[in-house]
């Protein structure tokens, strides 16, 4: 048995999981989430936990076994705490501001540029230089985030562009004179 599915999953106070019509429904005080499911894992609720068993112990089976029950873990703690990546932007004049629901990013092209937020994923800019990605679903968060990165990754040299908050740059020496 897979070693990641066989765990139950804690559901906190608040938190509800039904499966309907070949979806997992999580509900919880920050909002509700919806997961299609293979019909031959069945999830079972009991004294606060969730368990997800297999119909039989094929190999695609067994894989999707673990992914549905990382998925179903990754729903709760959306609901219940939320997600949260922070951006930092380095480099001179870089800059970013908040507009109503999008921000505009100065990042050393010849015109700033827009990015609206996504329904479920909320921008913020806590500073010129910082922005922050917040959501209740885990990959929502992280693909903005991402694509966000991409408008202007950072560089090697001088360690401008996008980064996230945790990534360290790896740094690489510059010309050197010839002697």
């Amino acid at each position: 048995m897979s070693r990641i599915g066989r765990m139950p999953v804690a559901l906190p106070a608040g938190v509800t999981v039904d499966v309907k019509d070949g979806k997992m429904v999580v509900k919880g005080p920050k909002g509700t989430l919806e997961q299609e499911i293979d019909s031959r894992i069945a999830v079972a609720v009991e004294n606060g936990h969730a368990v997800l068993t297999r119909a039989n112990d094929s190999k695609e089976l067994r894989a999707k076994h673990g992914l549905y029950r990382a998925l179903l873990h990754n729903m709760v703690t959306g609901v219940t705490n939320g997600y949260s990546k922070g951006l930092v932007i380095n480099g001179v004049g870089y800059k970013v501001a908040k507009q109503g629901n999008k921000i505009v990013l100065n990042i050393g092209y010849s015109h700033p540029i827009e990015f609206a937020e996504i329904e479920g994923v909320k921008l913020d800019c806590p500073t010129q230089t910082e922005i922050t990605v917040s959501g209740i679903d885990k990959v929502k968060v992280g693909q903005v985030a991402a694509n966000i990165r991409s408008l202007r990754e950072p560089e090697p040299y001088h360690g401008y562009g996008i980064r996230y908050k945790d990534e360290v740059i790896e740094r690489k020496e510059g010309k050197t004179a010839g002697k």
